[in-house]
């Protein structure tokens, strides 16, 4: 991460732009968000959902030069805990993905795993909790990702822990990190996927300092959170509810977080990702994206753009 140098990089994804599929008519199509991103002031985007921008290498790259954007990293997704047979039902879609990310410069892979409750429907697919056999089959399929996806593509993965996963609260966090490989493995933390479990981002960061890799910058609502522990909602149900709110108004304090992030003296990338699925009106995103990169601009010292 040579052009990145020892500051916080702000940048952006399409899931802020209300996508989480490749194709959805309830999206904003892939040309104006990348036209957007550039009027909202940012440098660096995520690919998000694969198939959403174009996946040939070249054509990417020509789109993203004729903007000046970067990419900071790809997305894929995982369910290891399901034994050691989901390796090759997770590999080939995340090989595609790591390639195209490494083929425009993009230097992480962030890895969500599977949601027990599915993130559309609301409707339970498995058991919440883990045995310990899960738990393992888990550790050692990150592990072995983090392996494939650093020595055949330069990629580092970055595990972003979930609502409605089975690594939500501050507990599994922490148990994941204690029992993955630190060189392999390092959290993408996102704030706020960490206050809907109830997990600390700050007391993450003062405990696990080594393993921050990257952040996902979002806030929660707390008063639908309130209501969504009340009701015991999906993260479906919540997220429809307005569960992420646009700071500065919600919860973590990202100024602190930053704060926080400064003082860790290395560089790190802090991608807003603000869940707005399905957006009604296109013209919705993008006010909120400059108004966001306006105010985490204004939190931290060394916090930039490029």
């Amino acid at each position: 991460m040579s052009e990145v140098e020892n500051k916080l990089i702000i940048g952006t994804a399409p899931d802020s732009w209300g996508v989480w599929f490749a194709d959805d008519p309830k999206q904003t199509p892939w040309e104006r968000f990348l036209d957007e991103v550039v009027e909202s002031g940012y440098k660096w985007i995520e690919l998000g959902p694969y198939g959403y921008l174009p996946t040939d290498p070249s054509r990417l790259a020509d789109e993203l030069k004729a903007r000046d954007l970067k990419v900071s990293a790809g997305t894929v997704f995982t369910a290891f805990h399901r034994g050691v047979d989901q390796w090759d039902i997770a590999w080939e879609p995340a090989r595609r993905v790591a390639e195209l990310t490494a083929a425009v410069g993009g230097e992480h892979i962030v890895v969500i795993p599977a949601m027990w409750r599915d993130d559309v429907t609301g409707e339970a697919v498995e058991n919440g909790e883990l045995t310990v056999e899960q738990w393992d089959d888990l550790f050692n399929g990150h592990n072995r990702l983090g392996k494939v996806l650093s020595e055949e593509y330069g990629l580092q993965q970055q595990f972003h822990s979930h609502a409605d996963s089975h690594v939500c609260v501050q507990p599994d966090i922490e148990r994941f990190l204690q029992n993955t490989d630190p060189q392999l493995v390092t959290l993408c933390l996102d704030t706020g996927h960490a206050e809907y479990g109830g997990a600390s981002s700050l007391d993450l960061i003062e405990k696990y300092p080594e393993r921050i890799g990257y952040l996902h910058l979002k806030q929660i609502d707390p008063s639908v959170l309130k209501t969504v522990r009340e009701l015991n909602m999906t993260w479906a149900a919540a997220n429809l509810a307005g569960v992420m709110i646009e700071p500065p108004n919600g919860l973590p304090d990202l100024s602190k977080v930053i704060d926080a992030i400064e003082k860790l003296d290395k560089p790190i990338f802090g991608i807003v990702e603000q869940d707005m699925y399905p957006v009604a009106d296109f013209g919705v995103p993008m006010p909120i994206a400059k108004r966001t990169c306006s105010y985490l601009l204004s939190c931290g010292s060394r916090t930039r753009v490029q």
